[in-house]
């Protein structure tokens, strides 16, 4: 038996792990691999550029994978003239993918911060969600990520991130329950500790979705 066969007799969790990228050339293969399995013909008119259309889309789907949302808040401004309030940004398009099924994840994100000195352009506050909603999630995991990079990054006074989504592979395959909603949060210190800081955040929210700012 050569080195190379070792791995066929090792239990799964012990093999050695590939982590090389696959060419272009094997994902459309792939592609092409499920359009048969479902038993359609890869190769009729319909279909013949339908591998590279699916590889051109994961590229976009999944574009996360290849930045790093640290590196978009490392710069910050110190002239606020003392501005010590929340900052909120609500209702950010999301756009995700169910890591199990591999179908999408549509919602939005309410992200705020309390900061301490420092504050960071808004739309760095969007592409923190962009980024990590361009990989494989589930929702869970995707609120943790955001919440835990703008607190581990901007070290503010406090973060809150609260996430509201439809899942596809419960709306369209399995349990079919269409229009559910599924609601995340995690909350980071003033928005842990402080019950005034909480409901102040979850209003501004609430109160977008009863018809704006008027009552504020």
């Amino acid at each position: 038996m050569s080195v190379d066969d070792t791995s066929l007799v090792l239990p799964k969790e012990l093999r050695p792990k590939d982590n090389r990228r696959p060419s272009r050339a094997q994902a459309e293969e792939a592609v092409r691999t499920l359009l048969r399995w479902a038993g359609d013909d890869p190769d009729r008119e319909g279909l013949i550029g339908t591998p590279d259309r699916v590889v051109r889309a994961y590229e976009e789907f999944f574009a996360g994978y290849d930045q790093d949302p640290t590196e978009i808040l490392h710069r910050t401004f110190e002239e606020t003239d003392g501005y010590d309030e929340m900052v909120l940004l609500r209702d950010i398009r999301l756009e995700s993918h169910c890591e199990h099924h591999v179908v999408p994840i549509i919602g939005k994100a309410h992200v705020a911060y309390l900061p301490d000195r420092r504050v960071v352009g808004i739309s760095k506050l969007a592409r923190v969600v962009e980024i990590y909603s361009r990989r494989l999630q589930i929702q869970e995991k995707l609120t943790a990520q955001i919440a835990n990079t703008i607190n581990d990054v901007l070290q503010p006074k406090g973060v809150a991130v609260v996430i509201e989504a439809a899942h596809q592979c419960m709306t369209t395959r399995g349990i079919h329950k269409p229009g559910v909603t599924m609601v995340t949060s995690r909350m980071l210190g003033e928005f842990r500790d402080n019950p005034a800081t909480r409901r102040e955040f979850m209003a501004l929210i609430h109160n977008q979705h009863n018809g704006g700012l008027s009552n504020v």
